[in-house]
């Protein structure tokens, strides 16, 4: 299956001055971008064409590729100057790069790349800026049953804030972490078909207007997640991630498991 990624975004929250002009998808996780390990996890599971919705510091995401040095991550033989590698990340993927404006909405990114997925049935998407250790076979087989436009992966609340049950006197009843609460938060990762294009206006959003809709027509379904789900919406999120790379504690590395099982933690 096709996996379109909205790698287009300023990422202001991920900045660190007036002069970093690094997509979010770009910032670094150990010695790769958030990108690229977004990419392995899908190539892990055989999904290994992708669509780029590109738009802000495009040429950042372009010149990665471009210049991809194989040697980073694998393994290799220096021979009479010449490098042999043992294994290879990106050699069978294929990468559509695809201008989608510098402002426009993940929609409506979403339908200016339609043309590239050759009326796939079902197709992938992603933000690019979240990393997990979710099934993705899974996901998809579960989807694939329903009779639905669209799936998107929920995780529970990730705020550390507290709810507080107040009365209208004044008095506290009860103090509730948010992730204890009975809710969930859109994680990012979506199975989507044909139809959800129906419900995308132009310069829409996919989940404010299409999901949205799907879901007013019992089009949309979710699969819950409990297992590790991490975003990277700030620089200390990015930096806990990277710590955590160094320290070798990365799950969403499914890839370095070997086989392509389902991690636990998951119903739909």
């Amino acid at each position: 299956m096709k996996v379109v990624l909205f790698c287009g975004g300023y990422g202001m929250r991920m900045r660190e001055g007036a002069s970093d002009d690094v997509p979010k998808p770009m910032a670094m996780v150990g010695p790769r971008p958030l990108i690229w390990h977004v990419m392995r996890y899908y190539a892990h599971f055989g999904h290994k064409e992708f669509v780029l919705c590109l738009g802000y510091g495009a040429h950042h995401i372009k010149d990665f590729f471009l210049n991809y040095e194989e040697t980073t991550s694998n393994d290799f033989v220096l021979r009479g100057g010449r490098t042999e590698l043992l294994s290879a990340d990106i050699a069978d993927w294929t990468i559509t790069f695809a201008q989608t404006g510098i402002e426009s909405p993940i929609g409506e990114r979403l339908r200016r790349v339609r043309h590239h997925l050759d009326g796939d049935e079902m197709f992938l998407a992603n933000y690019a800026d979240v990393l997990t250790d979710a099934p993705l076979p899974q996901m998809i087989d579960s989807f694939a049953r329903r009779d639905a436009g669209a799936s998107m992966m929920v995780v529970p609340p990730q705020s550390s804030f507290h709810c507080v049950d107040l009365g209208e006197d004044g008095l506290v009843g009860g103090i509730t972490p948010v992730s204890d609460l009975p809710l969930w938060e859109n994680g990012g990762y979506f199975v989507l078909r044909q139809e959800v294009f129906d419900h995308i206006p132009e310069n829409g959003d996919l989940v404010a207007d299409g999901c949205a809709q799907l879901a007013k027509r019992g089009r949309l379904v979710a699969h819950r997640h409990r297992g590790f789900w991490k975003p990277t919406d700030t620089v200390k999120e990015r930096a806990a991630l990277d710590a955590a790379y160094t320290r070798g504690e990365r799950p969403w590395a499914v890839w370095e498991r070997g086989g392509a099982g389902a991690p636990a933690g998951v119903s739909a």
